[in-house]
Formats: C-alpha cells, sequence, structure tokens
C-alpha cells in the first residue's frame, strides 16, 4: 500500500496486520516503532559508519537490512525469509539499492542459523513472524545457543517480540538469553512494561556491554519513547522464569485484534 503522506513509500501487510514500511527515497527513516529501536541498537553496536556483517532472520520488506546498507555502507548482509513468494514481490516492487551488499535466502530460520558457520555475523537481528507470532522453534533455548554460536565473541543479538502482562512469554525468553549471554536489555514503552497493553520488546543481549547511555538518550527522545531496563531491573522482570526446552516451545502469544492494525 502507498503511504500518501511520502513520496515512494510503501506499507507491506501480511494477512491484513502491517508488517514493513519502506521509504525507496529515504531508507533511513524507519516508521514503525520498534523498528526505529532496532535500529537505535544498530547504531550504537559499533563507532558509526563502520561496516558490519548482519544476518537478518526475518526479512518482511527488507526495511532494516536497507537501513544499514545506508547507514553502513560496505556491510555484508543476508537475510533468512521463509516466504520466497514475499521475497520475490518486495524484490520485484521495492527493489533493493544497486551494491546493497545484501544476500536473499527463502529458507527456514532455525535450520539455516543451525547450518551457518561459526563466529559468521557481528550482528543477528530476529524479527520472524509466522503470522503475528514468533514460531516455537526460534523461542527455545537450543535456538538461543545457535544464535551465540554464529555471532563473533563481541556480537550483539537483536529480536523484535511481543507480549502483554504477566509477560509470560517475554520473560522465558529473557532466561533463554540469560542463559548464554552476559549482558541483557530490553526497550519497549512505559505502557507496555506497566502492563497496559500489548506491544513490542527489543531485546538486546552480548557478551559485552552496550552503550546504555546513547541508547537511552536515542530512546527517550523518540516520538514514542521508550525506556531501556537493564541490570536489576531486568532480573526482576525475569523472576523464576526458566529457560524453555526445545519440546516445550511455543509460538508468542496471540495479539488481542486490533493491536497492530492500521490507520
Amino acid at each position: 500500500m502507498p503511504d500518501v503522506d511520502r513520496d515512494r513509500a510503501w506499507l507491506l501487510t501480511v494477512d491484513g496486520a502491517p508488517q514493513s514500511y519502506v521509504d525507496l527515497d529515504d531508507p533511513t527513516h524507519l516508521e514503525f516503532e520498534y523498528a526505529r529501536r532496532l535500529g537505535h541498537v544498530l547504531d550504537v553496536v559499533a563507532e558509526p559508519g563502520r561496516p558490519l556483517d548482519v544476518l537478518h532472520l526475518g526479512g518482511g520488506a527488507l526495511t532494516l537490512p536497507r537501513y544499514v546498507a545506508a547507514t553502513r555502507p560496505g556491510s555484508r548482509q543476508d537475510v533468512v525469509e521463509f516466504d520466497r513468494a514475499l521475497l520475490d514481490l518486495v524484490v520485484e516492487h521495492l527493489p533493493l539499492p544497486s551494491r546493497a551488499g545484501v544476500a536473499l535466502h527463502a529458507a527456514d530460520a532455525r535450520a539455516w542459523l543451525e547450518a551457518a558457520p561459526d563466529d559468521r555475523a557481528d550482528v543477528l537481528v530476529a524479527d520472524v513472524f509466522g503470522g503475528s507470532r514468533v514460531p516455537a522453534p526460534l523461542t527455545s533455548l537450543a535456538y538461543a545457543r545457535e544464535a551465540a554460536r554464529v555471532l563473533r565473541g563481541d556480537g550483539v543479538y537483536l529480536a523484535n517480540l511481543a507480549d502483554a502482562a504477566p509477560f509470560a512469554f517475554l520473560r522465558s525468553q529473557l532466561a533463554n538469553l540469560a542463559e548464554v549471554f552476559g549482558e541483557l536489555v530490553l526497550i519497549a514503552e512505559p505502557a507496555v512494561l506497566r502492563g497496559r497493553r500489548f506491544g513490542n520488546a527489543v531485546l538486546a543481549a552480548a557478551h559485552r556491554p552496550l552503550d546504555l547511555p546513547a541508547l537511552a538518550r536515542r530512546t527517550a527522545s523518540d516520538a514514542f519513547p521508550a525506556r531501556v531496563e537493564h541490570g536489576p531491573g531486568l532480573r526482576r522482570l525475569i523472576g523464576d522464569a526458566r529457560p524453555v526446552r526445545d519440546e516445550d516451545a511455543v509460538p508468542s502469544p496471540e495479539p488481542p485484534e486490533g493491536a497492530f492494525g492500521i490507520g
């Protein structure tokens, strides 16, 4: 769907739910709040402009690969998207810039990750939704360990998830990551964290500290300010949640009707 307010800007919907937004004239414009928060983390994982090797699980309209290509020229990126027809549609109607350095793979995200070599990526971005839910194979401790294996020693894992109070799913995902990574950060709107509504949460995990002051400044100055949780506050949120075994893994919760509607 075209955006009437911005020339050459497009909204991609899947099964009626907004999935991606792309401005072909300005790939640094991130319309969706969760995408801006992912972009904030991508901005602070390394010095400005430094090329990165980035692996994206979930393609959509390739919003974040375009953002990285524009803000960190020379980056090498792989995008794994299960829906080949979706990839073909996006490439036909919303083509990537020439020499973007983005390789597209029509494959199952978990299977592709398990076949990938060690120490492949500086950043792994997980934004995989089957319909409106994160598939169960991407919600277990075994999956988190595979993600850590593919990342380099100073690499950063990023995920877009959605949940609501009492946050059973979100807490389980934090418990998975806490088993594998030494540093955890959560970014979400205060209304979501207070349990007032269903919404997105961006998780970042690494074996090294992230630039929390810079991240907090960026998220606080956003049009829809978010809070950065780290340390004791995050440990309290995890509470007694336990890591999830593959055999116990379930998809993320179904959003309530209209939670991510258009307009």
